[in-house]
């Protein structure tokens, strides 16, 4: 039987078939050789369906087996459903000289006079978003157009032509109905949420309109849970990209009898990833582990987990003082946003608990000056601390058209990195079908970490400049975020442009 994660797809090739052709009848074109085309499909033995394909083609088709499953994952990664889809949705594109129209009345004969185009749209733009492994939907209104965009591996990238701008009040109405939203309201933003089944997975969306200048804008967050908790089973500190030192001191501190272990970085650098897959290593029947987060994104067999519901009084603080009375071993406090919350948690961690919990900051160095802000004692926070990490998440190459490129000693300087740092070559971004035309496929975690020993908490509690603390933590064999980043792009992983687009340039 043939794997198809190993083919490589003959483009050319495809497109002499239609999208809705291969996707109605499940087979996918392998190769041509003379007036013979090599087809996959989950039913070669259907010859009605055999003849039919090499009438089309007009070639010898010859099919080998593979199971359904695998057929529709190739014609996923052939970008077979985003053509479909921008064959549906083009009737809906920016057309051109549209007087623009300011006051649009919205009345319940408007909804019920309109057809389910509008539904047949936000569908698509939904399943679309979703195919492409996405994070967000942006629906934004400009004064011409309405523009969607697609958040992947944290970019916002533009998959879809701009959409016309009759459409603007419609497709809001339609995902205000769908989340339960006041559609009448305009003037003030909502948020919401929805679930659909797609692909027969259970996905769940959280909404959030905002009125703008020409009209309500959208953000549309994708919750794949299934997905997430599938991807969760096997997930551990090594699978995020970390170094081997990384991960061996992270693994240290994770499996202390007590302590506070705090992972800082901004939104959206994979900050809860990281203590779900600490959580994932250490966990076992002899202890209990409870999580208080907002929201659960992530759900583990064996652990307790608490969400926030601050519209019912649930706040970090009031579910951190319940789970102490459920005589945990081990407690997940999703992120520490104010002093009382702070206060509790450095109590836990003095009081015999290990602690997991995130905060934002820039760096471990940040985070000192973030928590003396909070109000909190300095001592009791520095004896409750293990250890602060650090992280960002930068975008890996794409293997199939990374290209080589020469490094000169203006771009070295640049981008203030030594020559002996990185060595002449390095890999660069080009773009190609497999990676949607980005260079990149997918993200890895590069980090920092600052061990609090003796020397640093002395210099801590003495108030001592964050620059003569930092000096000490580098002689002390402290590997910064920037150099471990470096580390990646010697290694082909990502490339210096990603780097610098999650961290500071600076010399060593």
């Amino acid at each position: 039987m043939i794997d198809l994660t190993k083919i490589k797809i003959d483009y050319e090739l495809l497109k002499q078939f239609p999208a809705e052709f291969l996707i109605k009848n499940l087979f996918f074109p392998i190769n041509k050789e003379n007036n013979l085309i090599k087809i996959v499909t989950f039913d070669p033995e259907n010859l009605d369906k055999i003849s039919m394909i090499e009438n089309y083609a007009a070639c010898k088709i010859l099919a080998e087996k593979v199971e359904r499953n695998e057929i529709e994952k190739i014609l996923k990664k052939g970008d077979i459903y985003q053509t479909i889809i921008k064959n549906k949705t083009s009737s809906f594109l920016q057309k051109e000289d549209v007087e623009k129209n300011d006051e649009e009345s919205l009345t319940i004969e408007n909804i019920t006079d309109e057809d389910d185009s509008i539904v047949k749209l936000l569908n698509n733009i939904i399943f679309s978003a979703v195919s492409r492994k996405s994070s967000d939907i942006h629906i934004e209104v400009s004064s011409k157009a309405v523009i969607v965009k697609f958040r992947i591996d944290g970019i916002l990238n533009r998959f879809m032509e701009p959409l016309d701008i009759s459409n603007r009040s419609p497709l809001i109405t339609r995902l205000k109905v769908i989340s339960d939203l006041d559609i009448a309201e305009r003037r003030i933003p909502q948020d919401g949420r929805f679930r659909l089944n797609i692909n027969k997975r259970t996905i769940d969306f959280r909404v959030s309109i905002m009125p703008a200048v020409y009209g309500e804008n959208a953000v549309i967050r994708i919750l794949d849970r299934e997905m997430i908790t599938e991807n969760l089973k096997d997930l551990s500190l090594k699978e995020l990209g970390f170094t081997e030192e990384l991960v061996e001191k992270i693994n240290y501190y994770i499996r202390q009898p007590y302590g506070m272990f705090l992972v800082t970085g901004p939104t959206g650098s994979g900050k809860t990833t990281t203590l779900y897959a600490a959580l994932n290593e250490i966990k076992s029947s002899e202890d209990k582990i409870i999580t208080i987060e907002d929201p659960v994104e992530y759900q583990i067999d064996d652990i307790t987990q608490i969400p926030v519901n601050e519209k019912k009084g649930l706040t970090f603080a009031k579910g951190l003082r319940s789970i102490l009375r459920h005589d945990p071993d081990k407690i997940m406090v999703g992120e520490i946003r104010d002093s009382e919350t702070a206060q509790i948690a450095i109590q836990s961690a003095l009081t015999g608990h290990l602690v997991f919990t995130t905060v934002h900051a820039n760096n471990v160095f940040d985070v000192l000056g973030r928590f003396i802000h909070m109000g909190v004692d300095t001592y009791s926070f520095i004896s409750s601390l293990n250890c602060i990490a650090a992280q960002r998440l930068v975008r890996k190459l794409c293997n199939r058209c990374k290209e080589k490129k020469v490094l000169t000693k203006d771009i070295l300087d640049y981008n203030r990195i030594e020559k002996k740092e990185l060595g002449s070559e390095v890999y660069t971004p080009i773009g190609c079908q497999e990676c949607l035309n980005t260079g990149y496929s997918g993200r890895i975690a590069i980090g920092e970490i600052l061990e609090l020993d003796d020397a640093i908490k002395e210099m801590i509690l003495a108030q001592k400049p964050t620059s003569e603390i930092k000096k000490i933590a580098m002689a002390s064999g402290m590997v910064s975020i920037r150099r471990n980043g470096i580390e990646k792009v010697e290694n082909g992983l990502t490339s210096i442009e990603e780097l610098n687009r999650v961290t500071v340039k600076e010399w060593k």
